[in-house]
């Protein structure tokens, strides 16, 4: 036994959620082993869209600015049906007053990676490259796992496991756990091209007709972008189809002209949800737990999600900061998201690619009368950033939910509060702790100043200004935040002593 090594958590798999886990884990001091069976990071991706919930998870870990210099902003979009434009979508403004990154992100997987592996590089943290998990058994004291490598096979024991290891996910396999769902009958496909015409513009650019849909996004370069479509015709070789094969129809809606194809592929989409996300000391993040359609950007952002929700939860049992017992709100709180996530890109995904007739009447006539209209609301804007932004996403259903005032529920993400004369970082500069911690918008009460000395919580007092109140916070409220920037409880000051039965509930050990 004296041969086998240990770690507190193994991480299968190092695309982007495996590498989030990853950084979030060795920040706070966990040992942490990442594998993964691919030689070398990949070098194209189809996950290209970075949204505004993720950059905020990023700036408590301090690296949102580097996603932001690495990628390129997009406040824009058009819409364009039968060709011809027929609505803008303004991204920046929309996105205004609800979050620091009012703006989609292009950011490619590839990029991402890069970025991040960079910075567990800091940590003395490395990818294991062409590892694979064999096999691996669980008991109470942890979990016992065969790796094998091109240095043969080795047994490791750690206290849990992470799959992040994709759609095909072996932990998933080897758990036994149902992965169901369908298949979409689309092939799609993504093209990385040097181009030129109306749409390379620097803006996002969307199109709908009578057959299906396609939507050209900017990329960083001089006239590069990339296309992302679903192939019209039933084939049945994919491996056959070129960039020749779908241009065509693209050249004659949009008027656009590649010079140079870099990077032409095809693939198939599934939505799928697995049963359930742990079982005892193992969990499935990312697309080992949900795929979907790519409609909106959502998958990468989403696999990102679930890993800062289960890594700090890790940290602080494994810290003895929290009870085990915290461990199941991972997949009660990211479950149920998972499972909207799939009905709503499927619903958006059938509107935008179903060949019925009917369907092609709605996307040809209805679509360019309605749509123009619409986006021309703030409302309909802001509620459309919300929703691809992720801002919108809550636990209010969670055990670990107490409370509400006014618009927010314990559960929510602490809303974003500009301040006037501040950067992005404002008031979310505080929460780079990733800690427990307590927020008053005015002046703190001497029973939450005394509650705070005694639980360790630090407390954070902010100005109760207009743009508190239009977030939706209320004066002189007591706001319990958790790690990952959501409100466990909320506690008029009258009532501060509730923020220690909540702390002794879930057996928070805070005090230093």
């Amino acid at each position: 036994m004296d041969d086998v090594r240990r770690c507190d958590v193994l991480i299968v798999g190092a695309g982007p959620t495996g590498l989030v886990l990853a950084l979030w884990l060795a920040r706070a001091g966990i040992s942490v082993r990442i594998i993964d069976k691919t030689a070398a990071p990949g070098t194209t991706s189809r996950a290209i869209v970075f949204h505004a919930r993720n950059l905020e998870l990023y700036q408590q870990l301090g690296i949102a600015q580097l996603a932001v210099q690495g990628g390129d902003p997009l406040t824009e979009g058009n819409l364009w049906v039968g060709g011809r434009r027929v609505a803008g979508i303004p991204f920046g403004r929309s996105g205004e007053g609800v979050s620091p990154f009012p703006f989609m992100l292009i950011f490619p997987q590839d990029r991402q990676e890069e970025l991040l592996i960079g910075q567990l590089a800091l940590l003395d943290v490395h990818v294991e490259r062409e590892t694979v998990l064999v096999s691996f058994d669980q008991d109470a004291d942890g979990v016992h796992a065969s790796l094998k490598s091109a240095r043969g096979v080795e047994t490791i024991d750690t206290r849990y496991v992470g799959g992040c290891d994709g759609a095909h996910s072996t932990v998933r396999e080897v758990l036994g756990t149902q992965f169901t769902g369908g298949t979409y009958n689309h092939v799609f496909y993504v093209a990385d091209l040097e181009a030129t015409g109306l749409v390379v513009d620097g803006r996002l650019h969307g199109a709908l007709d009578d057959a299906d849909f396609l939507a050209i996004f900017p990329m960083k370069g001089e006239g590069r972008v990339r296309v992302v479509g679903a192939v019209q015709r039933d084939v049945a070789d994919t491996a056959s189809l070129g960039w020749s094969d779908v241009s065509g129809h693209i050249a004659e809606r949009l008027r656009l002209s590649a010079t140079n194809v870099r990077w032409f592929s095809t693939y198939r989409v599934h939505h799928r949800v697995a049963e359930s996300f742990r079982r005892d000391r193992v969990f499935l993040l990312g697309d080992a737990a949900h795929i979907h359609s790519p409609v909106g950007g959502q998958g990468m952002n989403t696999g990102i999600g679930d890993a800062v929700n289960l890594a700090w939860k890790l940290a602080a049992v494994l810290r003895g900061e929290a009870n085990e017992t915290v461990l199941a709100t991972y997949e009660t709180e990211r479950m149920p998201f998972a499972r909207k996530l799939v009905a709503t890109t499927d619903r958006a995904f059938e509107f935008v690619s179903a060949r019925s007739r009917i369907a092609a009447r709605v996307r040809v006539t209805v679509a360019p009368l309605v749509l123009p209209i619409l986006f021309r609301f703030g409302a309909i804007q802001r509620l459309m950033f919300r929703t691809l932004s992720q801002t919108a996403i809550n636990y209010r259903a969670s055990a670990l939910s107490q409370g509400v005032a006014g618009r927010v529920h314990g559960g929510d993400r602490l809303p974003w509060v500009p301040a006037a004369g501040a950067g992005a970082d404002d008031n979310y500069a505080p929460l780079a702790a990733r800690q427990w911690q307590l927020y008053v918008y005015g002046v703190a009460s001497e029973a939450t100043r005394a509650i705070s000395q005694r639980t360790g919580l630090a407390l954070h007092e902010l100005p109760c200004s207009p743009a508190a109140a239009h977030a939706g916070v209320h004066e002189n409220t007591v706001y319990l935040v958790r790690p990952d920037g959501y409100v466990g409880m909320i506690a008029p000051q009258a009532r501060a002593a509730d923020i220690e039965d909540y702390v002794v509930t879930h057996g928070l050990r805070l005090q230093a």
